[in-house]
């Protein structure tokens, strides 16, 4: 343990923080708030980053230093914070702050994560009155203004997720000339705003600044509540503010008593010597860093679910039992009963939801011979279920106090028939703890898809100071209360979905076992979503549908298991109506998988073609141990040779299908070229060095 308290005369006001691939370095005078200095990945490598203050907080009654009201960046109780000591250790730094005027103590902590860091600041009111925060920082970090990085972000939405997109920096804010009018600041600005309870709903929580020739940086942010996220014009630098809710985007406020605090949510930074893939192959090893990985965790089983171009939340024992059977025999290991398990057939499913109790009329001889089937067959039984939502019908509605749902202006909020329960109450979380240890010891359950259908809105008013301060209480009681179901349940595994991938963070990803990556049901719009989404979740975590149907074509069956081979592979479809080479297709595919999935584990994505554009013809996604590697490519168009000049003197060869052609792979100089037929079409190859 290293400790140092405020710097005074001609002590040195630098101090630094080196651990294996980062070393940081703090400025810390008396006439300006902490400034990360230096970040590199080696004491000797040079700096990503340009000086910049460490956090930035706004108050209510506090003017901001500048007149423009485009960035979050300059606000008075930030800019006169100043050094009040550190101390750190082999895994944090943590510096402490003052700014005595306004009442405001700031502690930063930087958790070494892997590669990267994970940074969060608690804000304390040392007043004797009340301190109202309308905004805090989760990281600060700055670069040169030279015109050498791209901007990398990504839209969402339900059926399209993770569209990324690759711009010049030097284009989204352009070089106005600041001296030509007096020296004054540039306002130019590029920002990501979350709304409401889906975090990735219309934007994912990600961003990268890549340089080919310079380091790039990569960032996300790690709430499941609202957030924002902006690239700042700021004179001769360039400046990335991560943040939760706040004020200006989201009508954040927290009124803080004297002697109460506020922590932001956590934010990832990650610094790579190199461009767009070194950017997200640090972001892999950090993700991976900040997971709390048990037991059961580590079998990263083959799951097959009943509902994607399937039964589609109409389950029965007759419709389930030759399902199980197939599954069995392709080699899935647990079998999940999706949505409706619970409901009348032909009755609404939303609106009388909530209580989780097996519907009597659906299945002949009761649920539990449905799940007892399941373990006959050598596979482990899960479960559908939406915990937050309780039905405008269902008796627990009337049943549980006001106080344990969301309201808005003295009301209960409805979204498409649904209150939804705030884990913030003690009622709202003892029904979810009896819900689940009944199901799991009525049911013997093994898996759990925990999924969040409906945006909810801004929040809840109740025991909160503003809608978006209840919504980041609410979704940060529910963590806590998934970690407390692993504890009582350590065999279970829980899945996280949200309309298929539009609560896709790492507030939950790093408790949660796996995350579906869409809803998408057609599986040529499937290989898309499939190859973006190690950009934004664990290959181990990305739960890619893969639904055959005795619909397709060889080439087709080929073509929709790829996605699943690569990530972690989300088996549905009848698979009981398949041909005999239909089926053989696909039990080679799940083998693959299962040979492949520890080393998956292992990976991190590159991309020899680019991140993928929705509408791509042909698409490409590695996965990377270094020593070797699955490559998967898409055809969906007319026939094409690709070159593939990130490969240059490797050797690949198809892994998957053997009984399809192969394709040809040839060679320009030593840059493998292959040629691809006409869509759709998909192979995966092994590559060596």
């Amino acid at each position: 343990m290293a400790s140092q308290v405020p710097s005074h005369g001609d002590e040195d006001p630098v101090f630094e923080w080196a651990l294996p691939g980062l070393h940081l370095r703090f400025d810390h005078r008396d006439d300006r708030p902490v400034q990360l200095v230096r970040l590199a990945t080696a004491p000797e490598a040079p700096s990503a980053v340009a000086p910049c203050a460490v956090v930035d907080v706004v108050t209510a009654g506090v003017e901001h230093r500048d007149s423009d009201d485009q960035g979050l960046l300059y606000s008075s109780a930030g800019q006169r914070l100043r050094y009040a000591g550190h101390e750190s250790d082999e895994t944090e730094l943590r510096i402490r702050q003052r700014a005595p005027e306004f009442g405001v103590e700031v502690l930063s902590v930087f958790r070494a994560a892997g590669p990267g860091l994970q940074i969060r600041h608690t804000v304390r009111n040392n007043a004797d009155r009340s301190l109202v925060l309308l905004s805090v920082s989760s990281a600060l970090v700055a670069v040169s203004a030279d015109g050498a990085h791209d901007l990398l972000w990504a839209e969402s939405e339900w059926r399209a997720e993770g569209r990324w997109r690759q711009r010049p920096l030097s284009e989204l804010l352009p070089d106005i000339d600041p001296p030509m009018h007096g020296g004054q600041h540039p306002r130019g600005l590029f920002s990501l705003t979350s709304h409401g309870s889906w975090s990735t709903g219309s934007f994912l929580p990600t961003g990268v600044l890549a340089g080919e020739t310079v380091h790039s940086i990569a960032w996300q942010v790690e709430t499941s509540a609202s957030w924002h996220w902006e690239v700042a014009q700021t004179g001769a630098t360039v400046t990335v503010g991560v943040y939760g809710a706040t004020d200006r985007h989201h009508q954040f406020a927290a009124r803080l008593a004297p002697g109460e605090e506020f922590t932001s949510v956590p934010a990832g930074l990650c610094v790579a010597d190199g461009g767009r893939d070194a950017a997200f192959a640090a972001l892999t090893g950090y993700r991976r860093a900040i997971r709390e990985v048990r037991p059961v965790d580590a079998r990263l089983p083959v799951v097959y679910n009943d509902y994607m171009n399937t039964l589609m939340g109409e389950p029965s024992t007759e419709k389930l039992l030759p399902l199980i059977e197939s599954a069995a025999e392709a080699g899935a290991e647990y079998f999940c009963i999706d949505a409706g398990w619970y409901a009348t057939p032909g009755s609404a499913w939303w609106v009388g939801a909530g209580e989780w109790l097996e519907a009597p009329e659906r299945f002949t001889g009761g649920l539990s011979s449905v799940t007892d089937a399941i373990r006959a067959n050598g596979m482990r039984p899960g479960l559908w279920l939406e915990p937050e939502s309780v039905g405008v019908e269902s008796a627990l509605a009337e049943r549980l106090p006001e106080e344990a749902f969301f309201q808005r202006f003295g009301e209960r909020v409805i979204v498409a028939g649904n209150f939804q329960l705030d884990l913030r109450h003690p009622a709202a979380r003892a029904h979810l703890d009896e819900t689940v240890d009944r199901l799991v010891g009525e049911f013997g359950l093994e898996f759990i898809k925990l999924d969040y259908n409906r945006n909810i809105g801004g929040g809840t008013e109740v025991d909160a100071d503003t809608p978006a301060a209840g919504l980041l209480g609410h979704t940060r009681a529910f963590r806590d209360w998934l970690r407390g179901v692993h504890a009582r349940h350590p065999g279970v595994l829980f899945e996280n979905c949200g309309s298929g991938a539009l609560r896709m963070d790492y507030n939950l990803l790093s408790v949660a076992h796996l995350q579906s990556t869409s809803d998408q049901e057609d599986f040529r719009k499937y290989a898309p979503i499939a190859a973006a989404a190690p950009a934004s979740v664990l290959p181990e975590q990305a739960g890619n549908w893969a639904y055959p149907a005795a619909s397709m074509t060889l080439e087709e069956t080929a073509f929709a298991m790829t996605a699943g081979a690569m990530g972690r592979l989300y088996l549905s479809g009848f698979l009981d109506e398949l041909s005999a080479e239909q089926s053989a297709l696909v039990r080679e595919a799940i083998a693959l998988h299962k040979d492949w999935r520890h080393r998956i584990a292992r990976s991190h994505p590159v991309w020899p073609l680019g991140l993928p554009g929705w509408g791509d013809e042909v698409i490409a996604l590695q996965l990377d141990t270094e020593s070797e590697s699955l490559l998967a490519l898409w055809s969906r168009g007319e026939a094409a040779e690709v070159a593939l000049p990130g490969l240059r003197g490797r050797d690949l060869k198809q892994a998957y299908p053997v009984a399809l052609p192969e394709w040809t792979i040839r060679t320009d100089g030593e840059t493998p070229v292959v040629e691809l037929p006409a869509g759709p079409a998909a192979r995966i190859f092994t590559v060596q060095r």
